[in-house]
């Protein structure tokens, strides 16, 4: 049996195993054809609880025998754990001496995103793993294309020209209500500056606006794309949420995923 992939919960650093019969991925190029896992998004507003949702159901995927590989974006490289610090920091905008534009944000998450497909999302897939992503090109249509308002038809071009349109096979998104899931986000980012000394809030400080320009990006999304992202919308508690994640995807799992 080949080594099982190891995931660090702390720093999200994934570490996949090499394996000598695996075959050799192009480092440009993605080609779809070589999937052989299967590839799971968690979406929503920052304190929508997907954070949690998704370390249920891999410790959840794990207990049932599967391969899983987590990661978020942006981060679990070592690039993309710079452009975090970058993107995230409240402090950054003040380091740097200036406003990071949209535009810059945009280009610096599909940089994350694109390292993160070469790096770990690929070779886990082709290793038969199921991968369970924290964020994905939904964000960036979401958080650059409408909260920035890029619009959703740059984004997507950047998807498709940056990570050769690597779709996810399934996208949970998490939608509780628009006022109880931004008092969460503020809420937990000031604990863990106070806890921790890390500063993640650079989002937390646009305002109402902002959010709900991204709220209603994501609805757009699930009525876009029903096939591919299933839209659990209500302040359940953390464990009927769970069950009902396990449900959509034990419905949707293929059996060919080991």
């Amino acid at each position: 049996m080949p080594a099982k992939p190891r995931f660090d919960a702390e720093t999200w650093v994934c570490l996949v195993p090499p394996r000598v019969d695996r075959p050799v991925i192009n480092s440009v190029l993605y080609p779809v054809y070589m999937h052989r896992g299967y590839f799971i998004t968690f979406e929503g507003l920052d304190g929508s609880g997907k954070t949690t949702q998704l370390r249920r159901l891999a410790a959840w995927l794990e207990s049932e025998g599967h391969k899983v590989v987590t990661l978020r974006n942006p981060g679990s490289t070592a690039l993309g754990d710079r452009i975090r610090s970058i993107i995230l920091d409240s402090r950054s905008e003040d380091t740097l001496g200036g406003n990071i534009a949209p535009h810059t944000e945009m280009a610096l998450m599909f940089a994350d995103r694109a390292q993160s497909i070469h790096e770990i999302i690929l070779p886990a897939l082709a290793d038969g793993a199921i991968v369970l992503c924290d964020r994905y090109t939904d964000s960036s249509e979401a958080y650059q294309g409408a909260g920035r308002e890029l619009g959703s038809d740059r984004i997507l071009a950047m998807h498709r020209a940056v990570c050769d349109n690597l779709q996810p096979d399934l996208t949970l998104l998490l939608l509780p209500s628009f006022d109880s899931s931004l008092h969460r986000a503020r809420r937990r980012n000031q604990r863990t500056t106070l806890q921790k000394g890390t500063d993640e809030n650079r989002f937390e400080r646009e305002d109402d606006g902002f959010y709900r320009r991204i709220h209603q990006a994501y609805e757009t999304i699930a009525a876009r794309e029903p096939q591919r992202v299933a839209a659990i919308r209500d302040d359940a508690g953390i464990d009927q949420i769970e069950a009902r994640i396990r449900e959509i995807v034990s419905a949707r799992l293929p059996a060919t995923v080991i």
